[in-house]
């Protein structure tokens, strides 16, 4: 299950369903509108397999890896969300619900940086293995 954020636009999130990517989106879809982050966690973990994308950068922790979710903070500018949704998506080391579970990934231009449950250390990988 894919998650969008609220602060996601409506043109990218239709983008995405053009492209046939079944999303939903807190506080349309998924929960109430103006739902806080903290309560988006626990929300999470009572989906099936969701990976939540947004665009704020302050979820980028470690702290926020859990079994029951996957996490992508994407640091690109709003027009660029669903093509980096779908990038993220495609990439062999994420490109299967269970290999996002327990992950919290940040994707730039510049490639992938990711917390995995039970480390201390980031990992990093190209686009283009």
């Amino acid at each position: 299950m894919i998650v969008l954020d609220e602060n996601i636009d409506a043109d990218q999130r239709e983008s995405l369903r053009r492209r046939r990517l079944h999303v939903q989106q807190i506080g349309r879809d998924v929960s109430r509108r103006g739902t806080q982050d903290p309560d988006i966690f626990p929300l999470l973990q009572r989906l099936s397999r969701p990976t939540f994308f947004t665009r704020d950068l302050r979820l980028h922790s470690r702290h926020l890896c859990h079994p029951r979710y996957g996490v992508v903070v994407l640091a690109v500018d709003k027009s660029e969300v669903a093509a980096f949704v779908r990038r993220v998506l495609a990439h062999p080391a994420f490109a299967q619900a269970r290999n996002r579970m327990g992950k919290v990934v940040l994707a730039s231009h510049d490639g992938l940086r990711y917390w995995r449950l039970h480390t201390t250390a980031e990992e990093r990988l190209p686009w283009r293995p």
